[in-house]
């Protein structure tokens, strides 16, 4: 589980299949016991009390069928619009207690039995957020699995194929909150759908994608264990992160004059506008120059399309369409449900409408 094996395109759904049909899961009394993060971690039953925080999770929680087991949730007002999209009504009547990152005080006064977050995800050692610290206030954690360290004490994160985390991430979250039916079907659809992606006419050279996060001293990136690396290479592009071993990242300006992307992906959420990041990639000597730069080789989408979460199989559907319009893939019959062109997001210019 310590070990950290980058996997390929052609064995994903392999992967995924086989964590599919291996999940650890038990059921004793009152409680159930799923693994978690490397760790088999037992839940009192029935689990109606259930935190989530971030826009990806909440998403996940929705898929798995667990509307009603959320007391409260932290996060989601920037990713409202998006999670309206696909949960409709169940949005509006979530009970938001923050709309930053949560204080250990806003987990604690919500009262609930569970918190599904993840470090760097609501927890963080500096913020005095940790599994043992809510521990003592009698609250068990759920860890987003994107997010598993490495290693006890270390910060880089990423233990399995983004898409085995989702998986497992669906397939737990329903065990846990009394609709393993619900979430295994959700991890299903998602499966049929990435075989589907993968059953897509390719190119031999595939083309790259550079996720762009944010940009300052440093460039905000994604590397090989997040949500992006999974959704890119389903589309049929290199990530051209690949090879940092790390789900969310910095790397330098330099690195992106060397990638040369064929297209430019941002995430789209409060702190840097879309429009400043653009700038910022026209001003910059070390991006200025890039084809994909100059051609508005762009495509911008949510957060919570980018985090873990089931929107990643949309975004993968979307940006497949955006390579194809782009003319770095060829025309497939793939097509996409969700409409995110209705949110009017800027820095589209790819997004097929």
């Amino acid at each position: 589980m310590r070990t950290v094996i980058a996997l390929s395109a052609t064995t994903a759904i392999a992967v995924t299949a086989a964590a599919c049909g291996s999940a650890s899961t038990s059921t004793t009394g009152a409680t159930v016991t799923v693994t978690n993060c490397g760790e088999e971690v037992t839940f009192d039953q029935p689990l109606d009390r259930l935190f989530v925080n971030d826009g990806g999770m909440i998403a996940t929680a929705l898929a798995a069928g667990a509307r009603d087991n959320i007391t409260a949730v932290s996060s989601l007002s920037r990713d409202a619009d998006i999670l309206r999209l696909e949960f409709g009504q169940q949005v509006d009547a979530l009970n938001e207690v923050t709309t930053e990152n949560p204080t250990l005080e806003n987990f604690v006064a919500a009262r609930p039995q569970v918190v599904y977050a993840g470090y760097n995800y609501g927890m963080s050692e500096s913020r005095g957020i940790t599994v043992d610290v809510l521990a003592q206030h009698g609250i068990d954690v759920y860890q987003l699995s994107e997010a598993c360290r490495q290693a006890d004490g270390e910060s880089e994160r990423g233990t399995m194929d983004p898409w085995v985390a989702l998986d497992t991430d669906l397939r737990n979250i329903g065990t846990i909150t009394g609709h393993a039916d619900e979430g295994a079907a959700a991890a299903d659809e998602v499966r049929n759908r990435l075989a589907t992606l993968r059953a897509a006419p390719q190119t031999r050279d595939r083309p790259t994608v550079f996720l762009f996060d944010s940009g300052s001293d440093t460039v905000f990136t994604s590397g090989s264990f997040g949500g992006p690396q999974g959704i890119i290479d389903a589309a049929g592009a290199h990530n051209a992160t690949q090879d940092v071993d790390d789900t969310w990242t910095a790397v330098s300006w330099e690195r992106l004059a060397i990638a040369d992307p064929d297209v430019i992906a941002f995430v789209d959420y409060p702190g840097q506008s879309v429009e400043e990041k653009i700038a910022s990639l026209r001003s910059n000597p070390a991006s200025r120059s890039l084809r994909a730069v100059q051609e508005k080789r762009f495509i911008n989408l949510p957060y919570a399309m980018w985090v873990s979460s089931p929107l990643n199989i949309d975004a993968a559907e979307i940006l497949r369409k955006a390579l194809e319009q782009q003319g770095s893939l060829p025309e497939s019959s793939i097509t996409t449900s969700l409409d995110v062109a209705s949110l009017g997001l800027n820095g589209n210019d790819l997004l097929v409408r």
